[in-house]
Parts: C-alpha cells; sequence; structure tokens
C-alpha cells in the first residue's frame, strides 16, 4: 500500500509526520519503506539521524550539436517548449543545459542529424535504513531546476524492490506543481499535513482540490491545533467531504524531539497508524 504524506504549504510539519509515522508502524511488526520525495531539500534523514549511502546517480539525456552538419535553420530553437535553446539567424544555436528537460525534440525535429544526445547528472538516489525502516531520499543537483525527473527516478528504482513491503510512505514535497503530482501518482491513500492559518487553509484547499483530481482518498493531519483558528480547517474538510482524523498539539517534547534528530512520539501518530489499519 502506497500512503503519500504531503500538504499545499511548506513548514506545516509533513516530514515531522511522515517520519514518526514510519517508526509507529515499524514498531507494529509491519515492513516499512519510507521515500523522501521532496527532493529539493530532503530531510527525513535528519529527523532519523538516518547516515545515507549513495545507492546511484540520476541522468538526463540532453542534446550534443555537430556544427559541422549543423545548417543553421533554428528549427531546434522553435521547437524547444522550454527556451532552452536560443538561434540567431546565420549563427549556430546556443544551448542552455540549466533549462533543458530532456524532451529530445530537437533531435527530432533536426532535418539533417546534426543533434545527438548526451548526458547530465541530475540527481543522486540514497539509502539508509534506521528504527526498523528503510528510508530511499532522492536529491535533486545543485542548479538544475526541475525536480519532476528526480521524482520519476525515484519511483521507478523502489519499483523494484516495493513488493517486500506492507507500506511505502511517500513524504512529497509541497505545493501543487508537477513534482508534488509525480510523487502522488500511483498513491492509494495520502495525508494532508495542514496548520490552523489562514496560509493553512488556502494550501490546503488546493492540494484537496489535486488529490479529488487524481482520484486519491484524503484526509486531514491538523498540527499545531492549539496555535490559531480550526474553524478555518473545519470549513475545508467540510467542503471537500473528509476529515481530521488526528490533531497534534504545538508543545515542546514534539520540538526538544525534532532538534535531537528524533523522531515524535505522539498519541496522535498512533491514531494515524490506527487508521491505516482500519
Amino acid at each position: 500500500m502506497r500512503i503519500a504524506i504531503t500538504g499545499g504549504k511548506g513548514g506545516t510539519g509533513k516530514s515531522t509526520v511522515a517520519t514518526a509515522l514510519a517508526v509507529e508502524l515499524a514498531k507494529r511488526k509491519k515492513k516499512i519503506l519510507l521515500i523522501d520525495a521532496d527532493v529539493d531539500c530532503p530531510n527525513d534523514y535528519i529527523i532519523l539521524s538516518i547516515k545515507r549511502k549513495k545507492k546511484q546517480a540520476i541522468y538526463q539525456s540532453i542534446p550534443k550539436w555537430n556544427f559541422k552538419k549543423c545548417i543553421k535553420c533554428g528549427k531546434c530553437a522553435k521547437v524547444c517548449k522550454e527556451n532552452a535553446i536560443l538561434f540567431v539567424k546565420e549563427k549556430y544555436p546556443i544551448f542552455v543545459s540549466d533549462l533543458c528537460i530532456g524532451c529530445n525534440a530537437c533531435s527530432i525535429i533536426c532535418p539533417v542529424g546534426a543533434i545527438s544526445k548526451t548526458k547530465k547528472q541530475i540527481g543522486t538516489i540514497y539509502s539508509g535504513k534506521g528504527h526498523d525502516i528503510n528510508l530511499i531520499t532522492g536529491e535533486m543537483a545543485i542548479g538544475y531546476e526541475e525536480s519532476s525527473p528526480i521524482i520519476n527516478a525515484l519511483k521507478k528504482f523502489i519499483a523494484k524492490i516495493e513488493n517486500k513491503y506492507d507500506y511505502i510512505l511517500i513524504d512529497t514535497g509541497a505545493g501543487t506543481h508537477c513534482n508534488v503530482i509525480s510523487a502522488l501518482l500511483g498513491c492509494d491513500l495520502a495525508f494532508a499535513v495542514t496548520e490552523p492559518t489562514p496560509l493553512g487553509a488556502t494550501d490546503l484547499d488546493l492540494i484537496l482540490e489535486l488529490t479529488k483530481l487524481l482520484n486519491i482518498p484524503t484526509k486531514i493531519i491538523l498540527n499545531r491545533s492549539n496555535v490559531g483558528n480550526k474553524n478555518l480547517i473545519k470549513k475545508i474538510a467540510k467542503k471537500y467531504k473528509t476529515d481530521i482524523i488526528t490533531e497534534i498539539l504545538y508543545k515542546k517534547k514534539i520540538l526538544e524531539a525534532f532538534s535531537r534528530g528524533k523522531p515524535i512520539k505522539d498519541e496522535s501518530i498512533k491514531k494515524i497508524a490506527n487508521f491505516i489499519k482500519k
């Protein structure tokens, strides 16, 4: 079973919940694989104090020009939707690799076969183990801008091993962009972690709209529930006909565990685990 821990807004405690839930389920003799798919800034290994080992590099196909063949027609620049190819009449194309997403449309459209393929590293997959759970982390290379290919490579990697586990927890990035959609696709259930603030409510609305479009059943986890206005979140829950399955209080012991690199222990996390068991 694939379960996403997601949220429209950053900083709501999504990774804190994901790591704590993974540990709680492992205590119940379940085989758990935790995937940190927040590839821009993965931090589950820090929260769990797990040492990571590099498993494999992630590469992306990019074009390579043979200017001896190039006829300076500019078709490659016209077909590039990412504007990664600049063209000035009677000049050779200028390629901006940081903007390329590896679609290879330029090599397909080239009438003289002047564009071949090469590759560049865009990310890395790491693994680690601790608290009786296995952790797989995707991390985007510094300077690279498009995270969806990292997510896709990460999902391809775990597809080979997922049958060994009872639950696969996917800690997604924040927001509703392509990287989050990629992480959510194929999930059986999602938990949207939010907070009782106007921004929390607005972004919860967005993520619930997304999971509705993706046809993924989604429940709400209300973090820091004693700080703010819970009615804001209740209105959104009612709008989408879903439930707040647990509330996590803002309290000192949770802050201390987080700052020491330890998964939090709280009755609210047990409620989430019990819900999954149902």
